[in-house]
């Protein structure tokens, strides 16, 4: 009797430990291949992009603008962000980059709750709205953050504003597109200049270094627009004397075009006359036009669809930005090249910048965020997929 009560409890000791597999083991034996494959790859997809959103960082100059390393903002900081539009591939990128920035500010701190990091994304509805992206910029003060950020929409704006900042100790960087305020901590951007000036000799090579060019450029105010402008004219004028570009349009400027067309139509009202039938008539200007610089995804745009419509399929076209469209238009031919800026890299430096100007660190005046020469012919190759808004 003995023996088989000895014999009986060494089996229950073994069932014992079979059964004793931990929830998560057991979770583990029953999961599918396919489920286990489908991990995996979430898995690799998450290693990829962490890897190419560091190749974002790692272009930024200089490269401590790229890293939180020794930002010790106080629990509860606030820091706010002001693009120049609230949607858009572009603007989400810049989001992106600083709620990438605060997040890895929190975890370098150890912050969490209540005591972590904050950071607001904010901008006009309308893409370049002045008036409004002014008025956000006066609620943002009101909520007194350690530091603002701002791609300012109109360089000659918020003078009074950033003087208010000044007072109550809250620094201000710009990102983007800046200003000549003296008291900027910093500015965080594209070179705007030299890489309008990289275009120009693009388009030499495109239409032989000869012949007649337009500019249509994303607005009037902006310092990127002025700066994307000038870069492109004066390095025509110093390299490649045979292209002239001989017509400078701003894509704010279009309803005033109107009013000229209907002195000249004599038409009592411009309401009569479309955008379309504007871009016509300077497209008429200018019949013998081989190529185009735009200066923005908008821009990239409207001259598309205008020589589409006006069937003029030798113009050579280069633009800003790598919108989805942009991408589609560059891949059927349509678009010659892009620059491709760094977006998610300007929200994330201007989180740091911000962060170095609220503690006192010093700041370098210019951070380089660097951009991309993309055609056909490169899209799809590893050094450029990184860059990508959409992809």
């Amino acid at each position: 009797m003995k023996r088989s009560i000895s014999l009986l409890a060494v089996i229950l000791c073994i069932m014992a430990g079979i059964c004793a597999c931990t929830p998560k083991e057991e979770e583990e034996e029953h999961k599918t291949n396919a489920q286990k494959k489908l991990e995996e790859t979430k898995e690799t997809e998450e290693k990829t992009e962490e890897k190419e959103y560091q190749r974002k960082l790692d272009a930024i100059e200089p490269s401590a603008y790229g890293e939180v390393s020794g930002l010790k903002l106080e629990a509860g900081s606030y820091l706010s962000i002001i693009g120049k539009g609230s949607g858009g591939e572009f603007w989400e990128q810049v989001k992106k980059g600083a709620e990438q920035a605060v997040a890895d500010i929190n975890e370098e701190l150890g912050y969490k709750g209540k005591d972590a990091v904050k950071v607001t994304y904010s901008g006009p509805a309308e893409a370049g709205d002045v008036d409004e992206q002014v008025n956000i910029l006066d609620e943002e003060l009101a909520r007194y953050p350690v530091g603002l950020s701002i791609s300012i929409a109109d360089a000659k704006a918020c003078g009074v504003q950033f003087d208010l900042a000044a007072e109550n100790g809250i620094p201000i960087v710009a990102f983007d597109s800046g200003s000549d305020y003296q008291g900027l901590m910093a500015t965080v951007s594209t070179d705007n200049k030299g890489t309008a000036g990289m275009a120009a000799d693009r388009m030499a090579e495109l239409i032989g270094d000869k012949g007649e060019v337009l500019v249509f450029v994303q607005d009037s105010g902006s310092m990127s627009a002025r700066e994307r402008e000038e870069g492109f004219t004066e390095r025509l004028g110093e390299a490649h004397p045979e292209m002239q570009a001989s017509g400078v349009y701003y894509m704010d400027q279009l309803e005033e075009k109107k009013k000229d067309l209907t002195e000249e139509k004599k038409l009592d009202n411009p309401e009569e006359i479309t955008e379309e039938e504007v871009l016509d008539e300077l497209f008429k200007k200018h019949p013998d036009v081989k190529g185009i610089l735009a200066t923005d995804g908008n821009a990239v745009q409207t001259v598309l669809e205008t020589l589409e419509r006006l069937e003029k399929k030798d113009v050579k076209v280069i633009g800003y930005d790598g919108n989805q469209e942009e991408i589609e238009a560059l891949e059927d031919g349509r678009l010659d090249g892009l620059i491709i800026q760094n977006p998610f890299g300007m929200g994330y430096a201007s989180v740091v910048a911000s962060a170095r100007a609220a503690l006192s660190m010093g700041n370098e005046a210019y951070v380089n965020t660097d951009a991309m020469w993309v055609t056909k012919e490169n899209l799809d190759s590893d050094e450029v997929k990184g860059w990508l808004y959409s992809r």
